[in-house]
């Protein structure tokens, strides 16, 4: 490993930087539809199941990857398993990576689009189906689509071309904490509202008549997807990790920020939702069609309808920040790139990616791979082929074929820490993340 490797400056900056791509429009976008179609606190309750049982685990899985080897994920298999092929996996996860990032970059477009015209004013004075209306003719027009994907992809690569300590792990440190804090001024108006206890009822009082199969699979992806699992972006943020850093310590960390960041939204949302009569299973629609009508009746609406894409444009950047790197470092370390080059690289083949995304609803609208459009068709690929098939990979390769000793190494800090969790992140990384991810695949296909 070069002395010149990049690596974080503090712990908290770590800390920040790896909550920041964690934290994102899944938990402030997907999360409130995904429980609000799935019985509310029932979803919840299997949510932190699957964080505690598949989430964690795997998380420290790839810290272990990254950290004992600080190289990116096919460097560090090539060091783990040098005589092995198993580095070809690393393509896959680089693969899923790429698709998230391109797909992703369009709804972040859409944020700071919804962001523009809520500090314009734009956003009051029209009828929730106006609201869809106004959603659907800005989907359909490319010019403003590709121009707002275009602006949030150069924010985010020129964040990144400052490298890891002045570009990622600074403006996490600048973003996390505000989003935090606007999350909770949000929360703390959202409980005044008129029917808040019917939001937070729906929300903390579970109702498993309401929960299907299909809900508990929604969960166990809502646990994945937020945690950024599978696509090897954990691995590459833990090679920057300090050797005396405590990797049980800052996953179960990590992870309780990144679900308190999804109750918060819900505690935001779901009182809103109830107190001016609107459905809390709209689905996706929810921030788009939905939430605008809800601030135009609540008092200071202009300023909280700001403050919300304010908000989603913050966790969309530091989301979109880690899974770019990805393909950065392996540029770096595996092609010999300079940052600058290696930035500029993945850069356009993004751009290009992206823009063919954003135009699948309007001029590409007619291009079908098997029914899907091409966002569509990244979405689904990159979350339910290419991270499954990442956090598998991850789960059974630290579970069944890596030493363990280098587990223990680097879970105790080479002995300098008492971690008794040795026997339960084995049992569920050998059977529960497995068998859990392997269900969850055969639900989506449709054999169960």
């Amino acid at each position: 490993m070069s002395k010149k490797r990049a690596g974080f400056a503090t712990r908290m900056g770590a800390i920040a930087a790896t909550v920041g791509s964690a934290v994102g429009l899944g938990n402030i976008w997907r999360f409130p539809y995904e429980a609000g179609q799935n019985g509310g606190g029932a979803f919840i309750i299997v949510y932190i199941a699957c964080v505690a049982l598949l989430g964690i685990p795997v998380m420290l899985s790839e810290f272990i990857i990254g950290r004992s080897t600080h190289s990116n994920m096919k460097g560090a298999l090539r060091q783990l398993v040098p005589k092995s092929k198993v580095y070809l996996m690393a393509y896959v996860c680089i693969l899923g990576a790429l698709l998230v990032v391109s797909f992703y970059s369009v709804v972040c477009g859409w944020v700071i689009e919804y962001l523009v015209q809520a500090a314009s004013g734009n956003l009051t004075g029209h009828t929730p189906q106006e609201y869809t209306t106004i959603f659907n003719n800005f989907i359909g027009s490319p010019s403003r689509t590709v121009l707002w994907t275009l602006l949030f992809l150069a924010i985010n690569f020129a964040v990144l071309m400052r490298g890891v300590q002045k570009g990622i792990e600074r403006i996490s440190a600048i973003m996390m904490p505000l989003l935090f804090v606007i999350l909770i001024v949000f929360c703390i108006n959202s409980l005044f509202l008129p029917d808040a206890h019917k939001g937070l009822a729906f929300m903390f009082s579970p109702d498993f008549s309401q929960l299907t199969w299909r809900g508990v699979v929604d969960a166990f992806g809502q646990a994945f997807m937020s945690l950024s699992l599978g696509v090897s972006c954990l691995i590459t943020y833990a090679s920057y990790y300090k050797d005396d850093t405590s990797l049980t310590k800052d996953a179960v960390v990590i992870a309780a920020l990144d679900s308190l960041v999804a109750f918060l939204a819900g505690i935001v949302i779901f009182p809103a939702v109830f107190s001016f009569g609107m459905q809390p299973e709209a689905g996706p629609k929810l921030v788009f069609e939905i939430l605008p009508s809800v601030f135009e009746q609540m008092a200071g609406g202009y300023i909280w309808a700001v403050l919300f894409f304010v908000l989603l444009f913050f966790a969309s950047l530091t989301s979109t920040i880690s899974i770019s790197e990805i393909l950065i470092m392996f540029m770096m370390e595996e092609r010999g790139m300079t940052r600058q080059r290696a930035t500029w690289v993945t850069a356009l083949v993004t751009v290009v990616l992206a823009v063919l995304c954003a135009l699948s609803f309007n001029v590409l609208s007619s291009l079908k791979v098997c029914g899907m459009n091409l966002f569509d068709l990244f979405n689904y690929l990159s979350s339910n082929v290419f991270m499954l098939l990442g956090g598998l990979f991850t789960a059974v390769f630290v579970g069944w074929f890596l030493d363990r000793r280098i587990i223990t190494e680097q879970l105790t800090n080479k002995g300098r820490l008492n971690v008794p969790v040795m026997n339960y992140l084995m049992f569920c990384l050998r059977y529960v993340a497995p068998v859990a991810v392997v269900f969850i695949f055969l639900q989506l296909v449709g054999i169960i």
